[in-house]
């Protein structure tokens, strides 16, 4: 990603996709599937996505 005027080269944004991906591919695998939450509570799970389809785009369409 080049670096524009007045942008920053630090932060998660500014690094190398393929570093992004590594980075975000660790938190995928820093807990055990049978200890996830959501594995375990369907409901659960369903809320949480309910609500952060809300909060993103502010309940509305």
């Amino acid at each position: 990603m080049p670096n524009t005027p007045g942008s920053s080269n630090r932060g998660f944004g500014s690094m190398d996709k393929n570093k992004q991906q590594d980075i975000a591919r660790k938190g995928g695998e820093s807990v055990p599937p049978e200890d996830r939450s959501f594995s375990k509570d369907r409901d659960l799970a369903s809320e949480a996505g309910r609500k952060g389809g809300q909060n993103s785009r502010g309940g509305k369409r």
